[in-house]
């Protein structure tokens, strides 16, 4: 359920409003607007008769969410969410660009990257130190020392960090090295985990699953949110289908449908959509061009020899034409890229 609260409302009516909801056993998630303070009534009451919330004083309307989602709907919040990370904001009209290496190999290679990444003007650092492999007996990360490499080569360039996290057991650890915690597409329904990252104040980007709808999607979303964190980034990176001369199937119109259904921001990754560094800058495009808040792409100085994902990975060169595409592209639809 969704309380509009009158603009001239008084604090005094505000907390009389939400004490009403609590007593008849609602959790409550207020969100303050420029126009409108609204406050979501969360809980499964189908025979609550809204007319009692509606008839307090400082109530300008109620309805009843009919999306299982309710805290990423944006019927509780009109606006796009935007989340500010020291000063880099995503979810506004910049386009920001996350890009780096699928995994931290050594400390050269990861400086190496740090320094294209800089150079490209992108303001986000990624790189595995944990990495959910198909294959037991693939690379499977540098854990630690991985992280301390990323965080080293990301503040000598000036960069934010995004990295991803697989466990419970890896929260706290990565945390200390991290501006965003990465949930991979294996671990989208991950519950327990979604809760717990749900508990701190660390921004999360949420990738779609391998076999996921939109709405399974933003349920997900919808456990970290509940949980406390209201800053989720959504991370469109194919999914799977029948198609086998793609590694999946990047679907470029859940941008639009995100943006409609969710006030969330929404990050394209086209290099796992792909899997093929010769689709990656098209669909890398085409993203942009469909209203991606963000596009993550990966690059390697020599991806012949990457430890994972080489074949995805873009040239430094190749990588940095491509981004002066995309400004080309992002200041066709009045949009600016960062």
């Amino acid at each position: 359920m969704v309380v509009i609260i009158e603009p001239k409302a008084t604090d005094e009516q505000i907390q009389n409003v939400i004490k009403h909801l609590e007593d008849y056993g609602f959790q409550i998630h207020k969100s303050v607007g420029v126009q409108n303070t609204i406050i979501g009534a969360i809980g499964v009451k189908p025979d609550f008769d809204i007319r009692k919330i509606k008839i307090l004083d400082g109530v300008a309307d109620v309805y009843r969410v009919t999306a299982p989602f309710k805290l990423a709907s944006r019927n509780f919040h009109e606006l796009n969410t935007v989340i500010d990370i020291k000063g880099t904001k995503i979810g506004g009209n910049e386009i920001v660009i996350i890009s780096g290496p699928c995994s931290v190999e050594n400390e050269d290679q990861i400086f190496k990257l740090a320094e294209i990444v800089s150079k490209s003007g992108a303001k986000i650092l990624r790189g595995g130190a944990y990495k959910p492999r198909t294959s037991p007996y693939s690379f499977q990360g540098m854990g630690e020392e991985g992280l301390k490499l990323l965080r080293k080569a990301a503040d000598k360039y000036g960069l934010l960090v995004i990295t991803e996290v697989m466990e419970s057991a890896q929260i706290d650890i990565i945390g200390k090295y991290t501006d965003i915690y990465q949930i991979g597409a294996r671990n989208m329904q991950n519950f327990p985990l979604l809760k717990e990252l749900g508990a701190t104040n660390i921004p999360v980007m949420l990738k779609r699953g391998l076999s996921a709808t939109i709405e399974e999607w933003l349920m997900s979303a919808e456990y970290i949110l509940s949980s406390g964190n209201p800053n989720v980034i959504l991370c469109e990176r194919g999914i799977r289908t029948f198609e086998r001369y793609t590694r999946n199937t990047f679907d470029i119109s859940a941008i639009p449908v995100v943006h409609k259904k969710s006030h969330l921001p929404i990050v394209a990754d086209p290099s796992h959509a792909t899997g093929y560094r010769d689709q990656v800058p098209p669909m890398a495009r085409a993203a942009v061009a469909a209203g991606a808040d963000g596009v993550m792409i990966e690059i390697h100085h020599d991806p012949e020899k990457a430890l994972s994902d080489g074949p995805q990975a873009l040239l430094p060169e190749t990588y940095l034409k491509l981004i002066d595409e995309l400004k080309t592209i992002a200041a066709a639809i009045g949009r600016e890229l960062n």
